[in-house]
């Protein structure tokens, strides 16, 4: 059996565990998410070692270089063995997380929280229209 010398990108994206199935790979080729070679992809695109790939996961954008290849998806440790992430990519990832690690907390500009029933009773009898000064066709005069 002779080794392999090109795979199918939307495999090698499953197979070095960058997505959990091959259908989200291809999904996100197909949205335009995986550049090879600084072009964009097509899932049935081969990819050799050596290939530079550009992906995004969620918020997370990385670049790596193909290492290898493999035939099937293996634990992390030996996926993680089929790539090489590039220095600029460690440090924009990082640089990221330290953002987000420092970015305020959303939950943190709601002072009071949910509003009770009562002060929903008074937030409506505030915005509420005053229907005394509106015309009316009623007998009541």
């Amino acid at each position: 059996m002779t080794p392999t010398v090109t795979m199918r990108l939307d495999k090698w994206l499953w197979c070095a565990r960058f997505y959990k199935t091959r259908g989200l790979a291809t999904e996100e080729i197909g949205k335009g998410r995986v550049t090879v070679n600084g072009q964009a992809a097509k899932p049935a695109r081969d990819v050799r070692p050596g290939d530079t790939v550009a992906l995004r996961q969620g918020p997370v954008a990385r670049t790596v270089t193909v290492r290898a290849l493999s035939g099937a998806r293996g634990p992390a440790p030996v996926a993680q063995l089929l790539y090489e992430e590039t220095a600029e990519s460690i440090a924009a990832r990082e640089a990221a997380a330290e953002q987000r690690r420092l970015a305020p907390e959303p939950a943190a500009t709601l002072q009071e929280g949910r509003p009770t029933k009562r002060d929903r009773r008074n937030i409506e009898r505030v915005s509420a229209p005053d229907w005394g000064s509106r015309w009316s066709a009623s007998i009541d005069e």
